[in-house]
């Protein structure tokens, strides 16, 4: 096997693995706030204190994924252009 047919076959089972992965779990947890939903503070005894709520995800946790969003437009453009 050549170089440039193994870079293409890594490539393509990455693609695809990424794919199935946004297929099965379109959320995952948001990068911010570690998918708590909020913000850690710490009082002067140095003990956690819960914050104020996260601004990306709006206090859930969860964002959707980069390609799950993807596939959501293209799917919201292909059944708007088609009737």
């Amino acid at each position: 096997m050549t170089l440039p047919t193994l870079a293409i076959a890594c490539l393509l089972i990455v693609t695809l693995g990424y794919g199935v992965r946004c297929w099965l779990s379109p959320f995952g947890n948001c990068r911010k706030c570690d998918g708590m939903g909020h913000h850690i503070k710490y009082d002067r005894k140095n003990r956690p204190k819960r914050a104020k709520e996260c601004r990306r995800c709006k206090g859930y946790g969860i964002r959707i994924r980069i390609g799950r969003h993807l596939y959501n437009l293209t799917r919201h453009t292909y059944d708007a252009g088609t009737r």
